[in-house]
């Protein structure tokens, strides 16, 4: 049996973090219960961030304080998040992905180390394919351009056999100064790299979508089909308020000095 679509949108306005997961947790609760049924979607949320530290499971209550006191005076937000890792950074520049996938629909279903390792190939593909970028071999999860810095990165939650979290990847320089501020999944001697560094052109985020949905289809094995916005149920209703959300904030903080 064909395995169902999965339904992406882009938001063009960069998203405030926290109401970023909230609609995930709104979603991932949305596919949990229309499961029995098997009227759920799988879903694709590509996106910005405004500018935003988060900290994964790994750290302690003293890092997290210290910490979020340091980086909020730069005019970034900082939040302890859910995900797996250490501390990283989200902003303008940067594409986000949040994969909302049911694994159990795969047979056999996917597992969490598979479903990782498609990410990171559709990623290293994208990187590839699309910018005749070459990558460097790491122990550690993400892709690489060299040894020492690092593109894109890598965590994700898996409960119920429902993924939320998913990938970032810089595209432009912007990130760099933000990034250059803490020490990025745990990882002392590595710097952030993105597309325009790698291959000395002008690159957009809006530009990457296209080619990036598509292999992530290739890698997944799904068909991948806009979302319908004008089709009022649930998840539109949920996507569109956070947009309006969006759209309705001061401009975010510029990269420090």
């Amino acid at each position: 049996m064909a395995l169902p679509p999965v339904f992406y949108h882009f938001f063009r306005p960069p998203l405030p973090y926290l109401p970023a997961w909230t609609l995930q947790d709104t979603l991932h609760r949305l596919q949990l219960q229309l499961r029995k049924s098997a009227e759920h979607n799988d879903l694709l949320l590509l996106l910005q961030h405004r500018p935003v530290y988060t900290a994964g499971r790994r750290q302690t209550d003293t890092e997290l304080d210290s910490e979020r006191a340091r980086l909020t005076a730069l005019g970034a937000d900082f939040v302890a998040s859910s995900r797996g890792g250490q501390l990283t950074y989200h902003g303008p520049g940067q594409i986000v992905g949040y994969p909302l996938l049911d694994l159990s629909r795969y047979s056999p279903i996917m597992g969490t180390r598979d479903y990782v390792c498609r990410m990171q190939k559709t990623l290293e593909l994208h990187l590839k394919e699309a910018h005749g970028v070459t990558l460097s071999p790491s122990e550690h999860t993400g892709v690489f351009l060299d040894p020492r810095t690092k593109i894109a990165s890598i965590g994700v939650q898996v409960r119920h056999r429902l993924t939320s979290h998913g990938f970032a990847m810089n595209v432009t320089s912007e990130p760099r100064a933000w990034f250059d501020q803490i020490v990025a999944c745990g990882l002392d001697d590595v710097k952030a790299g993105s597309i325009e560094s790698a291959t000395g052109k002008t690159v957009t985020v809006e530009d990457e979508i296209p080619g990036l949905v598509q292999r992530f289809g290739r890698l997944y094995e799904r068909e991948m089909l806009p979302l319908d916005l004008s089709q009022a149920n649930s998840t539109t209703e949920a996507i569109l308020a956070l947009e309006k959300e969006a759209l309705e904030m001061a401009p975010s903080a510029k990269a420090p000095i």
